[in-house]
């Protein structure tokens, strides 16, 4: 008898370990890090209470708990875990009080407290853009659009401390962008995707937007949906702030370099205006205005203005509306780069997306040190193979241009004074196609 009440209790508990587990949806996915918290993300498909317990890597024993956070309306929780500056930790999922075990490493880390102490630290982060996920039923007939999940497992093996997503990292359809139910299915979809939950699970992760992201293909201001797709895009993506110039737009820092976030869709005029039209915008007139003061603000090395759309890419798009490069709004383009060149801004990059090739765009002339737009893409979405050599930008680095899939890894490295960007793209396996270096000093006004 006493057997069997031992086997009865033991049966009980695993139908309670796998209920838990059953009512995990996606994630958890790890969002920002800051010195003082890191915010975790995860979704159930019902009402939950979400619970992260954590251990410092050098101390395993002291076990530390967030606060439990009841799931919102769309069974979507936010968990912020406090932390020490600098640490390493492991961590475990928790739903109703019990744990939700994954087949992988669970991890994230603070950020250091290098300033006034010791030169930055290295570090290195993942960018990448345009991830479609197929769904056969919803997707377009013929070919499946999206393919090698596989990458996002290469990525985790590279072991970045972050991950940017650069626009396009979920692709709305037809059914999905006329209701908010729609776009959070889309959303939802993209999220619980079996070959993402490992990378999403270790390396932090930070996201723009772009035009599938934000409604249907080419969207710009008037989409009539704007509002509650921002709400779901800032359910769905844990950046560390929301709105610094208007939109989704924010900024973090990572060691010496800092990241702006921009939003390219919120206040993006029609694009039927001519692309001398003073008033015909991609950014904005204050989110522009908030770019540069940020800009002339910071004092990290390097400056990552992270948009959708290229910003460098000089063809002539005038009559394309498959294209929506920056040189479509060149008043407000050449502002920007003036703007750059006048207030003599140091360290700018720009990192984009949006065009289903890779490459590295550079503009020296009149400009006080080269500045460079680093295009990459696609993750998972059809790749342009040799159609994207085709666009005649006259700026590209042709030794760079990859038509596959890919990703870019970006290392930051050397001391004080000294610092080095090298880039990586690397396609879905893990090859390496080509590597790319930028100094510090290369990115300065000349010294009088």
């Amino acid at each position: 008898m006493k057997n069997f009440f031992l086997t009865l209790c033991l049966s009980f508990c695993c139908m309670l370990t796998y209920a838990q587990s059953s009512l995990l949806e996606s994630g958890p996915m790890v969002g920002y890090s800051d010195m003082r918290e890191v915010a975790i993300w995860v979704k159930t498909n019902a009402p939950a209470d979400v619970q992260i317990r954590y251990t410092d890597k050098e101390n395993p024993k002291q076990i530390l708990k967030s606060p439990t956070v009841r799931t919102d309306k769309d069974f979507v929780a936010h968990v912020l875990c406090d932390t020490e500056p600098g640490k390493k930790y492991e961590y475990n999922l928790y739903i109703n009080g019990k744990e939700v075990k994954r087949d992988y490493p669970l991890t994230f880390q603070s950020q250091t407290l290098w300033q006034w102490r010791s030169d930055a630290p290295d570090f290195s982060f993942s960018f990448g853009s345009c991830a479609y996920v197929n769904e056969e039923e919803y997707d377009r007939p013929g070919k499946s659009y999206g393919g090698e999940y596989e990458i996002f497992e290469t990525i985790r093996q590279k072991a970045p401390d972050f991950m940017i997503w650069g626009g396009d990292n979920t692709y709305l359809r037809e059914v999905d962008w006329n209701s908010r139910s729609g776009i959070l299915k889309r959303y939802s979809h993209t999220r619980k995707l079996p070959e993402m939950q490992a990378l999403l699970g270790s390396v932090h992760h930070y996201a723009i937007w772009d035009d599938h992201d934000y409604g249907p293909d080419n969207s710009d201001r008037s989409y009539w949906l704007k509002d509650e797709v921002t709400e779901i895009y800032k359910k769905f993506w844990l950046n560390p702030n929301y709105g610094a110039g208007g939109g989704v737009s924010g900024t973090f820092f990572w060691n010496d370099a800092q990241f702006f976030l921009m939003d390219n869709r919120s206040f993006r005029t029609p694009g039927h205006m001519k692309a001398s039209d003073s008033d015909k915008a991609m950014l904005g007139k204050a989110q522009v205005e908030w770019l540069i003061e940020a800009l002339k603000y910071s004092k990290s090395t390097f400056k990552f203005i992270v948009i959708g759309s290229q910003v460098l890419n000089d063809m002539d798009c005038e009559g394309m509306p498959w294209c929506e490069n920056y040189s479509l709004y060149a008043e407000e383009q050449r502002f920007l780069l003036e703007a750059i060149k006048k207030e003599g801004i140091e360290g700018v990059i720009f990192l984009t997306g949006d065009r289903h090739h890779t490459g590295i765009s550079k503009l020296e002339k009149n400009m006080p040190y080269p500045i460079y737009d680093i295009t990459i893409s696609p993750l998972t979405s059809g790749a342009a193979g040799e159609r994207g050599k085709q666009d005649n930008n006259s700026l590209i680095l042709e030794e760079t241009y990859v038509g596959v899939r890919n990703f870019g890894l970006f290392s930051i490295t050397g001391k004080k004074g000294e610092r080095k960007l090298s880039i990586k793209c690397y396609d879905t396996q893990g090859k390496e196609k080509w590597t790319y270096n930028i100094t510090q000093q290369e990115l300065a006004k000349p010294k009088k």
